[in-house]
């Protein structure tokens, strides 16, 4: 058995040690917010944040998280600066069909957390995951209407 500490729980887990995170959030526990999307993590759209880094998760083999504390989307709205980075996708209509979503808005908050009012360059640097869509334009005006 292991425990990960996920949106502020302690869960026991028993599964392989080298079980990539995306698939214990997923499969094991229920937390299908975080999306598989490439496997490579290239895509970005499993990303969570690891102790308030962005993390693809699909990369991450749950033996090495420890006691690291993991985010996912289904809890950032109890993240204040989540919860603004919701709201401004919302008022910028950055999404279109959405699979991308949950890692654009983790990967965001993450970038906010840390660097409260980031430059272009700054957003173009942090928001590298991949959107079908092509909401890139949307997706920074939301990360620049959330900055302070």
């Amino acid at each position: 058995m292991t425990t990960i500490h996920v949106n502020g729980r302690a869960f026991e887990i028993a599964v392989e040690a080298d079980t990539p995170l995306l698939w214990v959030l997923r499969d094991t526990l229920g937390l299908t917010g975080t999306k598989y999307g490439c496997g490579i993590a290239q895509c970005g759209a499993c990303t969570v944040m690891l102790d308030g880094q962005a993390t693809r998760s699909c990369q991450v083999p749950v033996e090495s998280i420890g006691d690291a504390d993991i985010r996912t989307i289904e809890a950032i709205e109890e993240d204040e600066v989540g919860r603004k980075v919701v709201a401004s996708w919302v008022a910028e209509q950055v999404p279109q069909c959405g699979y991308c979503q949950s890692g654009q808005v983790m990967a965001a908050t993450a970038l906010l957390k840390q660097n409260p009012n980031p430059s272009d360059s700054d957003i173009a640097d942090a928001m590298t995951n991949l959107c079908r869509c092509g909401t890139y334009n949307r997706i920074a005006a939301a990360v620049r209407r959330t900055a302070v």
